[in-house]
């Protein structure tokens, strides 16, 4: 469905306006005798390859996982594949880094399930501006997190601006982030209801937070063209819904896609 009106955004903030139905700590290690420590370094060295959490085997079984429940977008894929999920997540959970499922990552916050953060990804490489330019543009990002999506995002956009209200969250993405050199890829401590103007207007948006209303902000700083993914809540179910804002010339269209579940949205900061 679709609202004109060229002044400002008239798409219905929330989804009881429109009609229609949805299409453990590690063990401490004891000293070892320097022949023991010798016999250990020894064994490390001649470990065969592509067995640990590094190895990038480990990242290729996730995606062909994925790729078999469904995720067809090979952009998608491909960054998926190309980033380490675990060096995003505490180490005492870093052995179910690919697994599907969302990880908590510290105050009331969680790492998206991989499924979850593909599905909304190939989503937003289908809108307009994504298939002309066969990348995401410049790319908003509203929660960080630890980080991960945001790696993601610099491999499918030509810039991203990621931005977190919670100041750890944001010092501990900067951390994770730093090794990997993403130039494209800057970081902001903010209220990310308000969006980013200084760099508006954005081709691709998305959120990692729902609420019951999307926030006029981001639709007005949604460029023409542009898509925007994030979930909504619904009035009368109460469960959360993905949906997808497509900003056309003479207003918005929207459509509603599965069940998702994401920490609720908030505004201000939090220390």
């Amino acid at each position: 469905m679709s609202d004109g009106g060229p002044k400002g955004p008239r798409f219905p903030l929330r989804l009881d306006q429109v009609g229609g139905a949805p299409a453990a700590p590690r063990p401490m290690l004891r000293p070892q005798a320097p022949l023991q420590q010798a016999h250990a370094d020894a064994v490390r060295r001649a470990a065969p390859s592509g067995l640990g959490l590094d190895s990038a085997d480990v990242r290729r079984h996730m995606v062909q996982r994925l790729h078999a429940q469904g995720l067809q977008h090979e952009a998608v894929l491909a960054a998926l594949d190309s980033v380490p999920r675990h060096l995003f997540v505490d180490a005492a959970l870093a052995t179910q880094a690919y697994e599907d499922t969302s990880l908590p990552i510290g105050h009331g916050q969680t790492i998206s399930k991989p499924s979850v953060v593909g599905r909304m990804l190939e989503l937003l490489m289908q809108g307009a501006n994504a298939r002309a330019g066969q990348s995401l543009g410049r790319a908003l990002e509203i929660g960080t997190g630890c980080g991960y999506q945001a790696a993601l995002l610099a491999r499918l956009a030509k810039q991203v601006i990621s931005i977190e209200r919670l100041r750890p969250l944001h010092d501990k993405a900067r951390e994770h982030l730093a090794a990997l050199r993403l130039t494209q890829l800057r970081l902001v401590y903010g209220d990310g209801m308000r969006g980013h103007p200084p760099n508006a207007p954005y081709d691709s948006i998305i959120a990692a937070a729902g609420g019951e209303a999307l926030p006029p902000a981001w639709l007005e700083q949604l460029a023409i063209g542009g898509r925007l993914v994030a979930p909504l809540q619904e009035p009368r179910t109460h469960r959360q819904v993905l949906v997808v804002v497509d900003r056309h010339e003479h207003g918005y269209a929207h459509s509603v896609h599965e069940t998702v579940k994401f920490v609720p949205l908030k505004s201000g900061l939090g220390g």
